[in-house]
C-alpha cells in the first residue's frame, strides 16, 4: 500500500523574521490560509489516507505539527533527535514504514511546496506506481520542465523512454548550475528542475542504503530492531545521532542503477525564499506583491509581507523586501534576499535567540 512521507526538519532561515525556531516556514500560511504543511498533508489526502501518513520532523515541532494536523496518528509525527539531512530521514521513515507494511511504497515530499492542481498530482502519483508494478526495484523522482534557466535548483536529465509507461530513465543528475550552463540545460529541452518528490519501495531504498551507505544503514537498522521494544526511544537517540548525515541525492539518487524521472503533470513552486511571494500573491499596479496592509507611494516592484492589524507604508522605494513582525523588521533588496541567511547567523553570534 501507498505510505506518504512529509519531510518537515527544515528551519526556513531564508524567511526571516517570519521562520523561526518554533515556527519554521513549514508551519506558516505563506501561499495560502492553510500553512505550507497542512496544504503538503491536504494534497495527500487525495493519494494517501491519514492513518498512512508519517511526518518526520524535528524533536521540538511534534508538538506543533500535531496541532496543525490533529487528524495523523500521533505515533506518525516522528520527532528526529538531531538535524542529518534527507538521507537519514528517508531511511528512517522507511525502517518505520517497512516495520507496518514490508511491501509498503513510500511517497516522500517536503513540506514546503505549492502544488494547487491535486487531481494532476494524483495523476503523477498513479504513473508511479505503474512504474513499480512492472519495476519493483526502480527509485522513482519527479522533474518540472524549467519555465526559466533557474540557478537555484539542480537538474535531472531524461535519458530512454520507458516502454509503455509516460516516464525516462535518468541519464545525470546535475547540480546546480551557473546561469550560462542553466540555459543550455533549458535549451536543450532534456532536463527537468528535480524536485526532490520522490516514490520507491521501502525494502528498495532499505537495500540501496544498506549496499551505498552501509554505515548508515547499520545505525538504522538498530533503530528498526529496537521498534515496539522499551529501548525504541533510547535507541533511536543514540544511532540517529551518530549517522554521518548525508542528502538522499548524494547517498542514493545519483548512485543507484535504476533511477526514472516522471515529468510532473501539475504547476510546481518551491517556497524557498521571500522571492516565492511575488510568484505566489497577486501584484497591485506597481508590481508590488502584497501581504497585509501597505501603502505605496511611487514604490515598485517591492515584497511586502505584514502582520494584521499593522501598516507597512513605503515612499520612493523600489525592488526592496519588507517584512514586519512584532519583534524584528527586516528591509533588503530582493536582489539580496540569499543574504538573509547571514542575518540569522549574525542574531546567533550576538546571542540574540530571543529573535531566532
Amino acid at each position: 500500500m501507498l505510505h506518504a512521507i512529509i519531510m518537515a526538519g527544515g528551519s526556513g532561515t531564508r524567511f526571516w523574521p517570519a521562520s523561526r525556531r518554533a515556527t519554521p516556514k513549514q508551519l506558516l500560511p505563506l501561499a495560502g490560509e492553510r500553512s505550507m504543511i497542512q496544504a503538503t498533508r491536504d494534497r495527500l489526502g487525495a493519494v494517501s489516507s491519514a492513518d498512512r501518513t508519517y511526518v518526520i520532523t524535528s524533536k521540538a515541532l511534534v508538538d506543533p505539527v500535531c496541532e496543525q494536523l490533529p487528524e495523523l496518528n500521533a505515533a506518525n509525527v516522528v520527532g528526529e533527535p538531531c538535524r542529518r539531512d534527507t538521507a537519514p530521514c528517508v531511511g528512517l521513515a522507511a525502517v518505520l514504514v517497512a516495520a507496518e507494511d514490508p511491501d509498503a511504497v513510500m511517497l516522500v515530499c517536503p513540506s514546503d511546496h505549492v502544488i494547487e492542481q491535486h487531481d494532476r498530482f494524483a495523476e503523477a502519483v498513479q504513473r508511479g506506481e505503474a512504474v513499480l508494478k512492472e519495476s519493483p526495484d526502480a527509485i522513482i523522482t519527479f522533474g518540472i520542465r524549467p519555465s526559466y534557466p533557474a540557478e537555484s535548483f539542480g537538474y535531472i536529465q531524461q535519458g530512454e523512454k520507458l516502454a509503455g509507461h509516460d516516464a525516462f530513465a535518468v541519464k545525470c543528475f546535475r547540480e546546480k548550475p551557473n546561469a550560462e550552463t542553466a540555459k543550455e540545460y533549458v535549451d536543450a529541452g532534456t532536463f527537468l528542475w528535480n524536485s526532490g518528490i520522490f516514490m520507491w519501495r521501502a525494502q528498495t531504498i532499505l537495500d540501496a542504503l544498506a549496499k551505498l551507505e552501509p554505515e548508515m544503514y547499520s545505525h538504522l537498522q538498530k533503530i528498526a530492531d529496537a521498534i515496539g521494544t522499551d529501548s525504541y526511544s533510547e535507541t533511536l537517540q543514540r544511532e540517529f545521532e551518530a549517522i554521518d548525515g548525508k542528502s538522499v541525492d548524494y547517498a542514493v539518487m545519483e548512485r543507484h542503477k535504476e533511477v526514472v524521472v516522471i515529468e510532473a503533470p501539475f504547476d510546481w513552486d518551491d517556497v524557498g525564499s521571500w522571492q516565492a511571494v511575488s510568484r505566489l500573491h497577486p501584484h497591485d499596479e506597481d508590481g508590488n506583491a502584497v501581504v497585509g496592509s501597505h501603502i505605496g507611494i511611487d514604490s515598485k516592484n517591492c515584497i511586502i509581507h505584514a502582520r494584521p492589524g499593522h501598516t507597512i507604508v513605503t515612499i520612493d522605494t523600489e525592488d526592496l523586501i519588507v517584512v514586519q513582525t512584532p519583534d524584528a523588521t527586516l528591509v533588503a533588496p530582493r536582489t539580496s534576499e540569499e543574504r538573509v541567511r547571514e542575518a540569522v547567523a549574525e542574531l546567533s553570534r550576538r546571542e540574540m535567540t530571543e529573535l531566532m
